[in-house]
């Protein structure tokens, strides 16, 4: 197996259940729908990146590292479940709080993710460019020197291009898990929908299928950035990921396939397609979406059915990354059309 040897730990409750959306499917009258509940992966509320975190914290461990260093946007999920994998591993956790979002309230400044991240005991430190992937990873690097000079041992989790997908094996690894659930349900996967910002898990989930012979097209929809600037991350790091694992570089550009029709104005900004999307699964599936990735992904997936880019008698799978703790930041930007932008 390609994967046996990196170093990992055990953080989520895997496998997650892949389940029907029949409500949704007849509100839409097109293709089946399924969804896999990757919000249920169990660490600190759940999330997809506690499959990225094995990796990671599995390499930490490895190194022998007793603080963990990560960056990500005010409200990040990934920030949150890194606190959370840190303490249960007995290591210290310092983030940094990138400005990604503007008009942002009080409550989105101290509620949702950012209140669990205080709970979990983490350093928190501020950086005010919320689009300089760089410059982040570069200041996590003086945050990690300042922290060998006391005699600690950093482990960074660096975002931007230039360091190896690490937490894309755990979706290498979860394209496996779909399949097997898929075969036994008796069903052909057709169409994935996944929120593409990071690219870890969109290239990960790709690389896996096809290693797995899948033909599934993976349909990318954009939580951060153009398609323009996505597509060439995606397959970028698609390609590390072959090349990390030791397989020939198979992934194409044909492969890749991104829209920026639903991103609005940026990361974490809502759009009417957005909320629509998170009120129309709410209600007909008991479901709960966030603003930031599974809104945009899902008003994506009801873009395209009801544009008839998927059609009838395909079967579909929505890639639910989790970020429920967000909601409870965004209840302002909710309420209010003007405090979105809208």
């Amino acid at each position: 197996m390609p994967l046996s040897r990196f170093p990992r730990v055990q953080l989520a409750h895997t496998p997650t259940p892949l389940e029907t959306m029949p409500r949704l499917t007849r509100e839409l009258g097109g293709p089946e729908l399924w969804i896999k509940r990757d919000d249920c992966t169990g660490l600190a509320l759940g999330g997809n990146k506690a499959r990225q975190l094995e990796f990671y914290l599995g390499e930490a461990v490895d190194q022998d590292a007793d603080t963990v260093i990560i960056t990500g946007a005010v409200q990040s999920n990934f920030v949150r479940q890194a606190a959370a994998a840190a303490r249960r591993l007995g290591m210290e956790i310092e983030i940094q709080l990138e400005d990604r979002v503007p008009h942002a309230d009080t409550l989105y400044n101290d509620s949702g993710n950012v209140l669990l991240d205080r709970l979990f005991g983490a350093r928190i430190h501020y950086y005010s460019e919320g689009e300089d992937e760089s410059g982040a990873d570069a200041n996590m690097e003086s945050i990690a020197d300042d922290i060998r000079a006391r005699g600690g041992r950093p482990y960074v989790i660096h975002l931007g291009a230039g360091h190896p997908p690490l937490g894309a094996l755990g979706y290498f690894d979860a394209a496996k898990e779909i399949l097997d659930q898929a075969a036994d349900l008796g069903m052909t996967i057709d169409e994935i929908i996944v929120g593409t910002g990071s690219a870890a898990t969109h290239s990960g989930l790709l690389t896996g299928l096809r290693y797995h012979g899948s033909k599934a097209t993976v349909r990318g929809i954009c939580v951060r950035r153009d398609a323009a600037a996505q597509k060439p991350r995606v397959l970028a790091r698609a390609q590390e990921l072959e090349s990390m694992v030791g397989l020939p570089n198979n992934i194409s550009e044909t492969d890749i396939w991104v829209s920026d029709a639903w991103l609005g104005a940026g990361y974490g900004q809502l759009t009417p397609e957005t909320i629509e999307a998170m009120e129309m699964t709410a209600r007909h599936e008991g479901i709960l979406l966030d603003p930031v990735y599974t809104g945009k992904a899902m008003a994506g997936l009801i873009g395209l059915v009801r544009e008839a880019i998927i059609g009838a008698g395909k079967t579909v799978v929505f890639i639910h990354t989790g970020g429920t703790p967000a909601l409870f930041a965004y209840s302002e930007f909710m309420r209010s059309p003007r405090a979105a932008g809208l």
